[in-house]
Parts: C-alpha cells; sequence; structure tokens
C-alpha cells in the first residue's frame, strides 16, 4: 500500500492551535467578528484581536468583510478567509478519469485538469499530475507559488484487485514519486475517506461530531467521523463501506455501486450528470438493491459505534442520490433494530467535487485545522466550540 505522509512540514505548520481554531470557526460558519470568534473560543477579547491582527498580516484574513451592527456600540467588521491565503493542488485517481485541481484558502476550485482512461495506469497517472501540475504553476504569480502548500492525492486503496489490467499498481508509491518529482510535501489517502473529510470541511450543512458516510461512484467506498475527527484507522482504511459484507457473500460495492446500474442498462453512464438518462424499472430495482445493502451495512455500523447519522453521496445525480437517501431510509426502518437508535439519513452536499476537493484538503487540514487533518474543535461550555482548553504562551498567543 502506498506510503501516505509528506516527509516535509507545509508553509504555516507553525500555526498554533488557537490561531487554527479561529481559521477553523471562520470555514464554517462564514465570516465573523471578533467578538463572536471570542465568545466561540473562550479567548479573551485581546488575545482575539492579536490573534487575528497576526492571521491578517500572514494574508490568511481579510478584513474587508461587510460591517453588521452589534446589539450596542459601532458595527463589527467581519473577518473572512482570504482567499488568497495558500494554495492546494489536489490529484483524484478515479476509474474512469483523473482530476488534478487547484483549490484556494475559501475552497474554491481556481483550475481543473482531466484526464480519461481506460483504466488508471500508475505511470500515466504520475505523468499527468507532473504535466499538470507545471501548466497550473506556469499560471502562478511568484508569490502565488509561494503561497502553495503541497499536493493532496485521493486513490483507492488496492487498486491491483479491481481488474488485471490494474495489476501495475502492485508495489508501487505514487506519493512518493511525486513528492520527488514535484519537491513539494504529498499526502495520500482513500478516496473514500477524502470524500468523507471532504463533507466535513466543505460541505454546506451541519453535521453531528459522529457519522457513518458512504460515497457512491464506480465502486462504493465511505468514512467514519467520530468525535468530530475523521479515523483512518491504523492501515488508513477505517471506513471501508465498500468492502462490508452483505448477505449472499457479496459487499456493498457488488451491489450498491453505479458499475452495476452500468452493467444493468448495459452502457457507461456520462461523466455529465444533467446527460444521465435512465430507465425507470432498472432505477427502481438498482435503487431497491442498493438500499437493501446500504442498509444492512449503517444498521451493522450504528449498532457498534451508536452513530446518529448517515450521509450518502456520491458521483450521480442530486435527483438520483435523494432517491437512495430516501430508500436507504425506509429500509433501514423496516429492518429489525430493537436496542438500536436508528440514525437520520441524509444526502451529501458535494456530490462529484468530493473527492477532488477531499484530496487538496489533506494539505489544507494538516497545515490550517485545529489538530491537523480531518479534525473539528471540540464544543466546549455552553456550545462553544473548542480543542479542548485554549493554547496559551505569554503573549495569549
Amino acid at each position: 500500500m502506498p506510503s501516505t505522509t509528506p516527509t516535509e512540514p507545509t508553509q504555516h505548520g507553525g500555526l498554533s492551535q488557537n490561531e487554527r481554531k479561529i481559521l477553523w470557526l471562520i470555514r464554517r460558519h462564514g465570516p465573523m467578528p471578533r467578538a463572536e470568534l471570542a465568545q466561540a473560543t473562550g479567548l479573551s477579547a485581546q488575545a482575539v484581536t492579536n490573534i487575528t491582527r497576526e492571521l491578517i498580516a500572514a494574508g490568511l484574513l481579510d478584513a474587508e468583510g461587510e460591517r453588521k451592527r452589534g446589539k450596542v456600540g459601532q458595527p463589527l467588521r467581519p473577518l473572512a478567509l482570504a482567499p488568497e491565503g495558500a494554495l492546494f493542488l489536489g490529484l483524484k485517481v478515479g476509474r474512469r478519469v483523473a482530476e488534478l485541481v487547484l483549490v484556494d484558502f475559501a475552497g474554491q476550485t481556481r483550475q481543473i485538469l482531466v484526464l480519461p482512461h481506460a483504466y488508471p495506469h500508475p505511470d500515466a497517472i504520475r505523468d499527468f499530475a507532473a504535466s499538470g501540475t507545471a501548466r497550473i504553476l506556469s499560471g502562478l504569480t511568484q508569490v502565488q507559488r509561494g503561497r502553495l502548500s503541497g499536493m493532496g492525492i485521493a486513490s483507492p486503496f488496492y487498486l491491483w484487485d479491481w481488474a488485471p489490467e490494474m495489476q501495475p499498481w502492485r508495489g508501487r508509491d505514487l506519493r512518493a514519486e511525486l513528492a520527488e518529482s514535484l519537491d513539494m510535501p504529498v499526502w495520500l489517502e482513500n478516496d473514500g475517506s477524502c470524500a468523507c473529510g471532504a463533507e466535513m470541511m466543505f460541505g454546506t450543512e451541519d453535521l453531528p461530531r459522529d457519522f457513518l458516510y458512504f460515497y457512491i461512484a464506480h465502486f462504493a467506498g465511505g468514512g467514519v467521523v467520530l468525535d468530530g475527527r475523521l479515523r483512518l484507522g491504523p492501515s488508513r482504511n477505517a471506513g471501508a463501506m465498500g468492502s462490508y459484507p452483505v448477505p449472499g457473500g457479496r459487499q456493498v460495492l457488488d451491489v450498491a455501486s453505479v458499475s452495476v446500474l452500468e452493467m444493468a442498462l448495459a452502457r457507461e453512464l456520462p461523466l455529465n450528470d444533467a446527460e444521465w438518462d435512465l430507465a425507470p424499472a432498472i432505477v427502481r430495482e438498482w435503487l431497491d438493491e442498493s438500499a437493501r445493502v446500504l442498509s444492512h451495512a449503517a444498521l451493522g455500523a450504528v449498532a457498534a459505534l451508536d452513530l446518529p447519522l448517515v450521509v450518502i453521496d456520491g458521483a450521480m445525480p442530486a435527483g438520483l442520490r435523494g432517491a437512495l437517501v430516501r430508500a436507504t431510509a425506509a429500509s433501514l426502518a423496516g429492518m429489525r433494530h430493537h436496542g438500536i437508535t436508528l440514525p437520520e439519513v441524509r444526502a451529501g452536499t458535494l456530490g462529484r467535487r468530493a473527492r477532488t476537493l477531499g484530496a487538496a484538503a489533506l494539505p489544507l487540514g494538516a497545515g490550517f485545522m485545529p489538530g491537523g487533518s480531518f479534525s473539528a474543535p471540540r464544543p466546549g461550555r455552553n456550545g462553544h466550540e473548542t480543542q479542548g482548553a485554549p493554547v496559551r504562551s505569554p503573549d495569549d498567543r
């Protein structure tokens, strides 16, 4: 299996936990005035002023947000993430297509390059990433290049198990190869874990601190979040829900995958969701079978971990994703679940963008998230978000 972590620190690896905490709060809740940041973190107003002043000087926060009226006194100026504060590369290795993106500090995709293929080959992916990075860098200013924090890779693990054509992946370390050729920090994690982390970081809905995540693409995958942190496990393959065993000697991916729907249709589906044209009878059968195995896997995970939410996302049109969510919720409700509190089932919010954004989120999380990687501050007293007790140095940073 490829190694996953870079050998060098990121540019902003020296940020304190309080600085990261403030950046996280603004990322999740949008622009916030200093007074609200002080209330949410438990830090003093002076400490927040000092921290945010340094973050503005570092180019990570923008003080040009629209003023809003407080209860008394002068209008409050919210602080926003500065899009140019940092830049990140994300590489997704998919069954039919590879994507390389440049993402800014606000989470917006600046550039995207695409490589279609019959099967991904490690040499072709390596060369695509190297040439694509050179192309992207050529369009950046010297200042922007200095703010590039590295590359993240979202790739399925055990690629050689897909098909005989995938055997060249056995023994290859794409992360190490690209780190050497690109001369920058490179991370690599399972694509399902990356998609789950992207929902945490860039998703448009509030999430509980514990949830299960399914991502339905050519094959099914997933992730699990516990106590506000994406759990990767000792082999960095936790939440591999596509491999979850289901009745009939099968796994989830044998049923609830886009490839299964394509086999029933006898054709490949377009990469553009708007171009999907599905036979209703085939879709109903796929939804019923997929919901049955997803609910079986979800109930097992909930029984073990007491999870209040199941998120289902995937590389499919929003309407089909919504139908799969409803079918899975109905299937769960019909299962024997004495002694288990059934979770809410909800659609993810990123769709096809999840894995690529999740790849770019790897360097973002390592350099700027509280605790590093995909994690969120703990809820403190009165619902405030904290990362344990505030980290204080003599200057209250």
